[in-house]
């Protein structure tokens, strides 16, 4: 079984949200992202929007993918 990974995240417009969307999508594992108590699957255009902007989100994966990686790494918050 492999490690989960969280990080956070803040997505601050439509555009980064697609881009993050897409990322996700290209990915053969499961991503979940949280907010508050709303668990969305990352690879959902509409649940992603549900959440909202410019919000602190965890996301929370099992598996690699380096331009998902690198697509992380753009929207990253300490």
């Amino acid at each position: 079984m492999r490690k989960v990974v969280e990080k956070k995240i803040r997505l601050s417009d439509t555009e980064e949200v697609k881009e993050f969307v897409r990322a996700a999508g290209k990915c053969d594992f499961d991503i979940d992202v949280c907010c508050n108590r709303a668990v969305i699957d990352a690879k959902s255009i509409l649940g992603m929007m549900y959440l909202g902007l410019s919000k602190d989100l965890t996301i929370r994966y099992g598996g690699k993918d380096a331009g998902f990686e690198r697509t992380i790494r753009k929207y990253a918050i300490a």
